[in-house]
């Protein structure tokens, strides 16, 4: 995306609840959608992982168990 991207430190944060990076605080959420993702996904036996820098948008990519 071409978004503010996420710092290193908090991509592990993105999938915890309730969390909002700095940059996303002054956009309209709640900071549920990603522990939303990680569990449903996880709940099928596949993971989810995050690339980003900040400055470079960021990229989720979902992985399932065929």
């Amino acid at each position: 995306d071409d978004g503010p991207g996420i710092a290193p430190a908090d991509h592990e944060r993105v999938f915890a609840r309730l969390f909002r990076a700095d940059p996303s605080r002054a956009e309209p959420g709640l900071g549920l959608g990603l522990s939303y993702v990680r569990a449903i996904v996880q709940a099928h036996g596949g993971h989810v992982t995050v690339d980003s820098a900040v400055g470079e948008g960021a990229r989720f990519t979902i992985t399932l168990p065929r």
